[in-house]
């Protein structure tokens, strides 16, 4: 039976879960956002827009890798017309990126990918002069596998141990992480929802299939519907495409001039999320991706050395060997889809407003950036024990303590709070300062003393108070802590711990089509979805 939703919209300003550069990015304020090209909004979509028309990309090879890649898999008619729309220079993309997760990994795979189909259907109505394309670009060549191959489903880890290394995209299903669908099915295959997610990653992770090709029949089974087109970008053509940016990289090394350029005029109050390397590419061969460092005029990779065109020459009868790390990848993505907006999570966009001057050095045209929707999806049984303690939805971002706090408060009142016995005593001492003082000045500071030990005892028997209390409503507290434990499992997000299939073995296809229909698109405010 499908499970009703309803949502309610929070300013990220209230959640306090964004860093101070992204908050004060939504907000617009001019110490970040004059790192950025566009403001996010409709406006800096159609400046976006006047912007990639004057450089065109490569439609016709990008439609003919899209189609290459989609062979063998069964074709959905929504998917195919976006792919061929692509031929037009009225069509643009909407793009999200992520790697390829084991079984999509975190929550917020999902979100971003709903929001970049949100998004595009919102301009698309919008402008309708224009077609409008939402594009999952798989970050195939990470190699992070001890960050990539892992799940955590209702609370239960499953990792994926594997000997084999290198681009995790690039690796290969084999028999443990088949036996870690056998277990996945053990936990969720107890209702029909899910034994049906637990089909689609068995069809998807063929023994043998690539990981990068079993992710995107995954999402495709997901979200074909939506006409997500699902990229590779490690793909033979469409790095040849990136070469010569590749070839002025090891001539100049200019992404690492270009980004410390703008470090050097970053606010110091923002973190750096990456201060980029004197070469920032990466040497891809087999199971190895290999970081290319310079040494006078040779260019080392592990094992490997080169010179500047014996290096050059191998990228060119192999394009798929040349990888670009984090400081040159988004260029990557730009020069091979005509997009205007790029949807990503706050330390995503904090490290793309670290490149525009990367961009500018090799004329790419730099894209809107959209902070990523995000969702706390709250089960029916804890929506009552919200309603029963009274909780507003934006307190649960609060800290736990300060919670307990707020509860002892509603519950006893006046009896708990002491701030005016404080504020009494120290008018109290106030005066025996000035009494003191007139005695003999050298008491003074006796007398200040002694205030800061009184208030010091009574903020202890305040304590000892709202533990006493708290027992007394030991029930309700272990309500909080629960609510707590589950939506924000280790301090952090649901979202960042939590994998889909365990949402869809609750709520089977209505959780996917609820994220949908509530997904805002450039408004940018913590969604919380209630299940009825």
């Amino acid at each position: 039976m499908a499970v009703n939703f309803t949502s309610i919209h929070i300013p990220y300003s209230d959640t306090k879960i964004l860093s101070q550069c992204i908050e004060d990015y939504l907000s617009g304020d001019e110490a970040i956002v004059s790192f950025s090209e566009f403001s996010p909004d409709l406006n800096g979509i159609k400046a976006a827009i006047e912007q990639r028309k004057q450089k065109q990309i490569g439609r016709k090879l990008l439609v003919e890798r899209l189609k290459a890649q989609y062979n063998g898999i069964e074709h959905t008619k929504e998917v195919f017309h976006h792919i061929d729309l692509l031929l037009s220079e009225n069509t643009f993309t909407v793009c999200t990126a992520h790697q390829p997760n084991l079984f999509t990994g975190p929550l917020y795979f999902i979100y971003k990918i709903v929001h970049a189909i949100r998004l595009a259907e919102s301009l698309q109505t919008s402008m309708p002069e224009y077609k409008f394309v939402p594009v999952y670009y798989m970050g195939s060549e990470d190699a992070d596998l001890e960050e990539l191959g892992k799940a955590v489903v209702d609370g239960k880890k499953y990792v994926w141990n594997t000997k084999q290394q290198g681009a995790v995209g690039r690796m290969l299903v084999d028999k443990p992480l088949v036996q870690l669908l056998d277990e996945l099915y053990q936990q969720l295959g107890v209702n029909e929802n899910g034994k049906s997610i637990v089909s689609v990653f068995k069809a998807a992770y063929q023994l043998g299939s690539s990981i990068s090709d079993a992710t995107r029949r995954v999402v495709h089974h997901l979200f074909g519907k939506y006409g997500l087109i699902v990229l590779n970008p490690d793909d033979s053509k469409l790095k040849s495409i990136f070469l010569p940016i590749a070839e002025k990289e090891l001539k100049e090394g200019f992404s690492a001039k270009a980004l410390d350029h703008t470090l050097n005029q970053f606010p110091e109050k923002y973190k750096v999320q990456t201060a980029g390397r004197p070469i920032n590419l990466f040497y891809l061969e087999g199971d190895a991706r290999k970081r290319i460092d310079q040494e006078g005029d040779r260019f080392l990779a592990s094992d490997l050395s080169f010179d500047l065109s014996g290096l050059m020459e191998d990228y060119k009868a192999h394009p798929e060997r040349c990888s670009p790390n984090v400081v040159l990848r988004p260029l990557f993505q730009e020069m091979i889809l005509p997009n205007v907006a790029f949807i990503g999570g706050g330390g995503e966009l904090a490290y793309w407003l670290e490149l525009k001057s990367v961009f500018k050095a090799v004329n790419i045209p730099y894209p809107v950036l959209i902070l990523r929707n995000s969702y706390a999806v709250i089960h029916p049984l804890d929506v009552k024990t919200i309603e029963s303690l009274e909780l507003q939805l934006p307190q649960l971002f609060e800290k736990i303590h300060l919670l307990e706090k707020w509860l002892v408060q509603k519950q006893e009142g006046d009896s708990v709070e002491i701030q005016k016995e404080i504020d009494a005593m120290k008018a109290v001492y106030a005066s025996l300062v000035a009494k003191a003082e007139k005695a003999d000045p050298t008491l003074t500071k006796h007398t200040l003393a002694l205030e800061s030990k009184a208030v010091d005892k009574v903020l202890q028997l305040e304590k000892k108070m709202v533990a006493a209390y708290k027992r007394k409503h030991a029930v309700e507290i272990n309500r909080l802590h629960r609510l707590k434990e589950t939506y924000f499992p280790n301090g952090g997000l649901q979202e960042r711990t939590e994998n889909l299939s365990g949402m869809f073995a609750k709520y089977g296809d209505s959780f996917i089509d609820s994220v949908y229909k509530h997904a805002l698109a450039l408004e940018m405010e913590f969604t919380v979805l209630l299940a009825e």
